[in-house]
């Protein structure tokens, strides 16, 4: 039997922090690591993990196989990579279970808004734009997963916004896990996933954004340990309208930009894709149906509510306001 001095002591760990450019903005992996960790490789994988990501399912990439499955006929099957797969056929099951609210869909009103490729802002509040329809995704889309082919049973043009951001994120944990880290807090912009904890034992810790229009204030922070979160809100992107302002995020029954009192929500969840989805789904619903559905999922979630000038937090946990 080994004695403890003959055990080789623990190794000491180094704190990396590596980042960079994705999906319009930028990507983060702060871990740590045994001293002699090849930094520059584990850079070189998290940058092909997200690129990844980007080349299939961008909507500003004419090449990506987004672009390519948004451009492809109806009633066709067409062929489409393993991720890009999982991520349409987990927004389909999301969309059902959401009563519709999370849509993929809404390509065509997100970009008739000026959110999306084209950026033609209106001069004026519009109604839906021709190709757009209040169809839910799930009736337009088939997603065959064990071929990895998808259907169009109608027209339909894709947008992913709501969860490929959520994905990447995740393709960034899965890249660390493969080289063994199993302390590590990855992000896209406001969207992370956290393993473990720090080397003393102290949670991650990250910041909630304040959802002031124009501003970047701090509200609080919150401790994350093995879990994702992401947050969607109105007042990061919008377009002012005579006056008013429409946000980015789209009503996929209204057919329009949604208006509720809804000014943030923020979701806690085992993968950092349904924490995107999840945010946005509920973010739609809003206030009242966005509170009830988060109870009855059993779910994490803080809302914030706009009244006026000033904001009101719920905190619902494990399905049970707080």
């Amino acid at each position: 039997m080994k004695t403890y001095s003959d055990r080789s002591p623990p190794p000491t760990l180094r704190r990396f922090s590596l980042n960079g450019e994705t999906m319009g903005t930028r990507y983060t992996a702060i871990f740590y690591a045994p001293e002699g960790t090849d930094a520059a490789a584990i850079g070189a994988a998290l940058f092909a993990a997200v690129d990844k990501v980007d080349r299939q399912m961008s909507t500003w990439k004419p090449a990506s196989d987004l672009c390519r499955l948004n451009a492809a006929p109806e009633h066709t099957w067409i062929d489409v990579p393993t991720e890009l797969t999982e991520v349409l056929a987990t927004a389909v099951k999301i969309g059902v279970q959401s009563h519709g609210a999370f849509d993929m869909g809404v390509g065509a009103l997100v970009d008739a808004w000026g959110f999306g490729p084209s950026q033609d802002t209106p001069t004026s509040p519009m109604i839906a734009p021709q190709g757009s329809s209040s169809r839910p995704a799930s009736e337009r889309l088939e997603v065959d997963s064990a071929r990895q082919q998808v259907l169009k049973r109608a027209p339909i043009a894709i947008d992913l916004s709501g969860i490929a951001k959520g994905y990447g994120v995740d393709q960034l944990a899965y890249c660390l896990d493969g080289w063994g880290i199993a302390s590590y807090l990855v992000g896209i912009d406001g969207e992370m996933r956290a393993r473990g904890s720090k080397p003393g034992g102290e949670a991650w810790t990250v910041a909630i954004e304040k959802p002031t229009y124009g501003v970047r204030e701090v509200s609080g922070v919150m401790e994350l340990k093995e879990v994702a979160i992401a947050t969607s809100g109105d007042y990061r992107r919008w377009v002012e309208i005579d006056g008013k302002r429409y946000a980015h995020t789209m009503n996929p029954t209204m057919q329009q930009p949604l208006s509720n009192r809804l000014a943030a929500v923020t979701v806690l969840a085992s993968t950092c894709m349904l924490a995107d989805a999840w945010a946005t789904a509920l973010l739609v619903l809003g206030e009242s149906e966005g509170l009830a559905l988060a109870r009855e999922r059993g779910m994490d979630v803080l809302f914030v509510l706009r009244d006026s000038d000033s904001l009101h937090e719920v905190l619902i946990l494990g399905g049970v306001i707080v």
